[in-house]
């Protein structure tokens, strides 16, 4: 295949099983790699490795089997390549955009100032180690104190700014029937966000952008939930340096009372609707999908 061969991916983390959500998000990819002739993956995001288990991976595959989904092989699976991501990180810390922070989720809530969450509906991090003296973090680290490393966000506008010369940080967005549509991205609104956790050698954030540009990812479909997420991403994209994907958010599918689906819902998961007796074409036409290749309504 050329260099210009579309590529697709569906990445779920296997803290669960997966639902009907996800099979909207990964059929989309799928059928959409398959109508344009391009390459479609499967990577397994398990740098949670306390919640992630094996049992789960196996699970997510013959479900994603069972709807008809094939991908490559080998599968990227993150837990194997924590040395990729802090390769990343120190570039960020290189160029002195990040800083540890030692604060609780307790800490944090106790000083949040009202009216300012981030997109997730998070309490935006109030700064409260952003100005430690270096002494004192240096002492705090050596007595084993667990941190986690925070984007200095201020400073990674401003060099973004400078990189892009003037030009506003965006990404490009495309729908089902192709079209594309640039987005303006306001990374601003999440903060001082994470960048490497506490508890893994990464985080979402970072982790993503980097498989995404190391497996030529072309095109990424995902849920409107990720819709803010891109902001951060298309961020570090230009921070270190990684190319820019197209970006596809499919609506979501929501239980009676409107929530998003989680994995904790049994009675959406697809093993437990396959063990009802329900088809594969029957799981399309619940996400909207009619048909094989069909892909207007996501």
């Amino acid at each position: 295949m050329s260099a210009s061969t579309p590529v697709f991916r569906f990445a779920p983390s296997p803290n669960g099983e997966l639902h009907l959500g996800h099979a909207l998000s990964a059929l989309t990819g799928f059928d959409m790699a398959r109508r344009l002739g391009g390459r479609f993956l499967l990577r397994i995001e398990d740098i949670d490795t306390q919640r992630c288990t094996e049992a789960n991976i196996a699970s997510q595959m013959e479900d994603l089997a069972w709807l008809g989904i094939t991908w490559e092989q080998p599968v990227l699976r993150q837990s194997q390549h924590f040395s990729i991501y802090r390769k990343a990180a120190e570039r960020l810390r290189a160029m002195d955009l990040l800083y540890p922070c030692f604060a609780t989720r307790q800490d944090i809530a106790a000083a949040k100032r009202p009216g300012t969450v981030d997109p997730d509906g998070a309490p935006i991090y109030p700064g409260l180690h952003k100005f430690m003296p270096a002494a004192e973090v240096e002492d705090r680290i050596a007595r084993g104190e667990p941190f986690a490393l925070r984007l200095h966000m201020d400073r990674a506008l401003e060099l973004v700014a400078a990189r892009l010369e003037g030009k506003p940080l965006a990404f490009t967005a495309f729908d089902g029937a192709g079209t594309e549509t640039a987005m303006p991205a306001r990374p601003e609104r999440w903060g001082d966000t994470i960048v490497m956790r506490k508890d893994t050698p990464a985080s979402y954030h970072l982790s993503v952008v980097v498989d995404d540009a190391r497996q030529g990812i072309s095109h990424v479909t995902r849920g409107m939930d990720l819709f803010a997420a891109t902001d951060l991403h298309r961020l570090l994209q230009v921070l270190v340096d990684l190319p820019a994907p197209k970006y596809h958010h499919h609506r979501l599918i929501t239980d009676v009372e409107g929530r998003k689906l989680a994995k904790s819902a049994r009675d959406t998961t697809l093993a437990s609707l396959r063990q009802s007796g329900i088809t594969p074409a029957e799981i399309r036409a619940m996400v909207g999908l009619s048909e094989a290749g069909s892909t207007h309504k996501a």
